[in-house]
C-alpha cells in the first residue's frame, strides 16, 4: 500500500484530498497544527486502518516514521482574514515549513506536490493569467505575506527539483468553493452563501467589476490528482477559466437563493487583484484536465451543505483567537 503524508489535512483542500487518496487505496497520513483547520473535516476517517493523523506544526521540525511515496503540502493559511491575522505564521509556512517537507521528501525518496496559488500572479498585467508570467505583486503590501510566501515556496522547490534531483510538482490553484469551506473566511463564495443565511446585505467591494473564476472543489481534487502522477515539474494552473464579475456574481447569488437582501459597496482593499482568470492550456494539453462541473451546479452544492447547517454555529461570526500564533 503506497504512503502519502497530507499537510493541512483538515483544511477545506487537504480534507477533500484525504478522501481522495483513500478511495484510492493509500495509507494517507494527515498532519494539521489546526490554526485554520477543523477536525470535523476529516472525522469520518479516524475509525479506518489506512488514516492517521498527526497534530503538528511543520514549520517545526517533521518527521513520519516508514516510508512515504508522495507528499502533498497543503499547509497554509488561505483567505484574506487569515493570513492578515497570522502573517508571519504565513510566511514561515510558505518557507520554513516548505523547507522541513522538501528535506524529508528528499531522506524518504519521496515525489512531493507544493501547493501554489494564482495569488503569486498580484494584480495582473497580462489576461488570463499563463504560467509563464511572472507577476505583478507588491512585496510589501497587506497580500505580501501571502503571495512572496508562495512565491518563495516555488523557487524553494525548484531548486530542490534542479539540484538535488527531487521529484517536484506545482499546482496554481484558482478560486475554488465547495462543501467544507469556513463560510466567515472572507473568501467570495462563503462571503456571500454566510451573508444570505444571516439575512444581511451583501457586501461588494469596489464597483463590483472585479473578475474572478470559481472551480468546483471535485474539479480541483482531480487536477492535482493528475498532476501528482504526470511527469511534469513546472508550475500548472489548476482553475476553472469561466470568468464573471463580482457584482454580476452577487446577482446570482441572490436569484439562485430567491433572497430579498440588497447588494451595498465598500471600499476595495489595496491591491485586490482586479482580475483573476486561469489559461488552462498547460492542464489541458499535459493532464488532459479540465473542469467538468458548472457553476450553478456547484453553487447549488454548496449552498445546501451550508444551509444544512443553518442553526448552528456555522452562520455566526467567528472570533478564533489568533495571538498564540503571532511569533
Amino acid at each position: 500500500m503506497k504512503r502519502i503524508l497530507i499537510t493541512g489535512a483538515a483544511g477545506f483542500l487537504g480534507s477533500h484530498l484525504c478522501d481522495r487518496f483513500i478511495a484510492e487505496g493509500f495509507h494517507v497520513i494527515g498532519m494539521d497544527n489546526l490554526i485554520t483547520g477543523d477536525l470535523k473535516n476529516i472525522q469520518h476517517l479516524f475509525g479506518l486502518e489506512n488514516f492517521e493523523f498527526y497534530h503538528h506544526d511543520v514549520t517545526k521540525f517533521v518527521h513520519v516514521p516508514g516510508k512515504l511515496d508522495y507528499i502533498l503540502h497543503f499547509a497554509s493559511p488561505a483567505s484574506p482574514i487569515d493570513y492578515l491575522k497570522i502573517p508571519i505564521q504565513t510566511l514561515k509556512v510558505g518557507s520554513l515549513g516548505t523547507h522541513n517537507l522538501l528535506g524529508l521528501a528528499r531522506v524518504k525518496k519521496a515525489r512531493i506536490l507544493i501547493a501554489s496559488t494564482s495569488e503569486v500572479y498580484g494584480d495582473p498585467l497580462i489576461h488570463p493569467q499563463t504560467e509563464e508570467y511572472y507577476g505583478n505583486v507588491n512585496a510589501i503590501g497587506p497580500r505580501g505575506v501571502y503571495d512572496e510566501a508562495k512565491r518563495f515556496q516555488e523557487s524553494l522547490t525548484m531548486a530542490y527539483h534542479t539540484f538535488h534531483g527531487l521529484e517536484t510538482r506545482i499546482v496554481r490553484i484558482f478560486n475554488t468553493y465547495g462543501p467544507r469551506m469556513r463560510l466567515n473566511d472572507g473568501r467570495v463564495i462563503p462571503a456571500f452563501i454566510g451573508q444570505v443565511l444571516r439575512g444581511e446585505d451583501l457586501t461588494v467591494f469596489g464597483d463590483g467589476s472585479q473578475t474572478r473564476s470559481f472551480c468546483y472543489i471535485d474539479d480541483q481534487i482531480e487536477g492535482i490528482f493528475r498532476l501528482l502522477f504526470s511527469d511534469y515539474s513546472l508550475p500548472v494552473n489548476i482553475g476553472n477559466p469561466e470568468e464573471i464579475s463580482i457584482l454580476d456574481f452577487a446577482k446570482e447569488i441572490l436569484e439562485m437563493t430567491q433572497s430579498k437582501q440588497r447588494i451595498i459597496f465598500n471600499d476595495l482593499p489595496i491591491n485586490d487583484p482586479l482580475q483573476r482568470c486561469p489559461n488552462i492550456d498547460r492542464a489541458k494539453n499535459i493532464l488532459d484536465w479540465t473542469p467538468k462541473i458548472n457553476r450553478n451546479e456547484g453553487l447549488m452544492k454548496t449552498y445546501k451543505y451550508f444551509k444544512d447547517f443553518s442553526n448552528s454555529d456555522l452562520i455566526k461570526e467567528e472570533h478564533k483567537d489568533f495571538s498564540k500564533y503571532i511569533y
